[in-house]
């Protein structure tokens, strides 16, 4: 149905398209049934103090506002991580600001945390319960003055709807989110955080998410600075806003942050990077290129416990989750491996 659809899709404006498919999955009519597979329990794995079906998630990003998660748990999901969140409804930067690079199975985009704002995700949460495992995504507001703050507030205020709260440092299109990269600002966030978490008495797992843009020695002491404020989980990674010399799309030079196929070898080299170095003694989810499940297989391999898609679902349609774990099924047994917890670090 996908394959008959997509031209028409794709003649859309990509954030038309994204519209009509919130409003579509708002309906919340398709069979769970519809999108499961035979053995998925060589899937099952554990992450977020949780049992997951299986370690695929939606990444952020996709149903910023909370709107959609239960029907998204429908399409196969293992996971949903909705947001990113700002203490305050923001319309996010002036359109267009989403672009298809089709010929690179990429996207770039520039939307700048657009969503309804905690108060309103927080009660539409609230009046629907998540379904399944739950990830909420959380930002600054772009005119804050205290970014810090912002994440404080959001963290306080959303937790109770979480089973894990990502803390977004790393995309490209709000200025100087990315400061937070930086060792002296990173390890009085994180302080700042795990402050507030002790004295709200806060259980929930923390993730952060980087960027995938960072040098050797950010990579140390990122990992240094986790490991010391027992961070729970590292999301690797972001979009990129360079790496642009290889793509052929004529819309390769839009502003933005990079996804998607281009940026697959990317992340997978720098999750091999973090899960040795920590030894595995974190846990990490692995997004960028995931489309397939070799793609899945070779994050969950270099050290990921599990894997976040995006922009795969925009050229492969609502049926990539089935696909992957499918073909991750497949990969599996014929690597004799008994259950996906086994893949993890295997090559890193």
């Amino acid at each position: 149905m996908f394959s008959f659809l997509k031209p028409l899709i794709f003649g859309l404006d990509p954030e038309a398209a994204h519209d009509l498919a919130i409003k579509s999955l708002k309906l919340n009519v398709v069979p769970d049934s519809l999108f499961e597979v035979e053995n998925e329990n060589i899937l099952e794995t554990n992450l977020f103090q949780k049992k997951l079906k299986n370690p695929i998630g939606m990444a952020a990003g996709f149903d910023k506002s909370a709107e959609v998660y239960n029907s998204l748990y429908k399409l196969g999901f293992g996971f949903v991580e909705v947001g990113t969140i700002t203490p305050k409804r923001q319309l996010g930067n002036p359109k267009p600001r989403i672009f298809r690079l089709e010929k690179d199975y990429a996207l770039i985009n520039r939307l700048g945390f657009n969503n309804d704002g905690l108060e309103i995700v927080s009660k539409r949460i609230s009046n629907n319960l998540p379904s399944s495992i739950l990830g909420i995504n959380i930002g600054p507001n772009k005119d804050t003055k205290n970014k810090t703050e912002d994440f404080i507030i959001c963290l306080s205020q959303l937790h109770n709807n979480a089973d894990y709260i990502s803390i977004n440092i790393s995309s490209p299109n709000t200025e100087g989110l990315r400061d937070f990269h930086e060792k002296k600002s990173l390890s009085e966030l994180l302080e700042k955080l795990n402050s507030i978490k002790k004295e709200k008495k806060i259980k929930k797992p923390l993730f952060i998410k980087i960027s995938p843009d960072i040098d050797e020695e950010s990579i140390s002491y990122i990992n240094e600075l986790i490991l010391k404020h027992k961070i729970d989980g590292i999301i690797i990674s972001n979009t990129t806003d360079g790496n642009r010399e290889n793509l052929v799309d004529v819309q390769k030079n839009e502003e933005g942050g990079l996804s998607g196929l281009p940026i697959k070898n990317l992340s997978t080299n720098l999750i091999k990077k973090f899960h040795k170095q920590t030894k595995g003694k974190v846990k990490i989810i692995g997004v960028g290129g995931v489309d397939s499940g070799q793609s899945a297989f070779e994050k969950i391999a270099a050290g990921a416990h599990a894997v976040q898609l995006y922009t795969g679902m925009i050229y492969k349609g609502p049926g990539i989750v089935k696909e992957i774990k499918k073909e991750l099924i497949e990969i599996l047994k014929k690597e004799k491996i008994k259950n996906i917890n086994e893949a993890v670090g295997i090559n890193s």
